[in-house]
């Protein structure tokens, strides 16, 4: 059995669209949070997310459509949820409104949350997996996301996950991130996929959104 893991779309359908049709053939697709904000392109990253993943998390953009002013000290952040509350429809606002912060998947095998499993918006860098340990519990695999950098790590026995970011890498890799994850070993095997990043840097500027947004795709930071 193996499951694909996305997390960090963030916007970004092109970036999207290039990873699953790279993805290989995998018996579940699963994302771990943040489909919209940042990019221009939350309509599109709502529906083909939902139409893809058997499991949806809600990350800390997802929950915050409904209060973009929470991220009025961060213009990129705020500007890209502005947009996405502005063209998202009522229905879309409440699938993201009512997803879970934290569910498991594979028969409880595999726990996926968006950020720390217990303090929730908080980074979880790869030098910090080790001391998840104290968290862990019967699952063989947790998967996280929201630091939009790409590692794995076994801690006392359970394999800890973050396959990346889709839509807005900052590892310095520019490609769009996944991972083929094998809940009965486990096991993981990481991937990248190159997009078409300047076709997404136009639809930045169309919809108004910050040129700093654009700039860092280029630069995956």
């Amino acid at each position: 059995m193996e499951i694909g893991v996305i997390s960090d779309v963030h916007a970004n359908a092109v970036a999207l669209e290039a990873v699953l049709a790279a993805m290989p053939p995998v018996d579940a697709v699963v994302c771990v949070g943040d489909v919209v904000g940042y990019g221009p392109h939350p309509v599109e990253c709502v529906e083909r997310v939902r139409d893809a993943a058997a499991h949806v998390v809600q990350g800390n953009h997802d929950r915050a459509v409904a209060t973009p002013e929470a991220y009025r000290h961060n213009e990129m952040a705020y500007e890209g949820l502005r947009h996405a509350r502005e063209r998202l429809d009522d229905e879309q606002r409440a699938w993201l409104a009512g997803l879970p912060e934290e569910t498991t998947c594979c028969d409880g095998r595999v726990r996926l949350v968006h950020s720390h499993p217990a303090e929730r918006d908080r980074y979880v860098y790869p030098r910090e997996f080790e001391a998840l340990a104290p968290l862990l519990g019967d699952e063989r695999a947790l998967v996280l996301g929201h630091t939009h950098v790409q590692h794995d790590e076994r801690v006392e026995g359970t394999l800890v996950v973050n396959p990346g970011s889709v839509g807005q890498p900052r590892d310095g890799d520019p490609r769009a991130a996944y991972a083929v994850l094998d809940p009965n070993t486990p096991s993981v095997e990481q991937r990248r996929v190159a997009y078409d990043v300047e076709r997404v840097r136009a639809d930045v500027a169309a919809a108004g959104l910050p040129q700093r947004t654009a700039a860092r795709l280029a630069r995956g930071e």
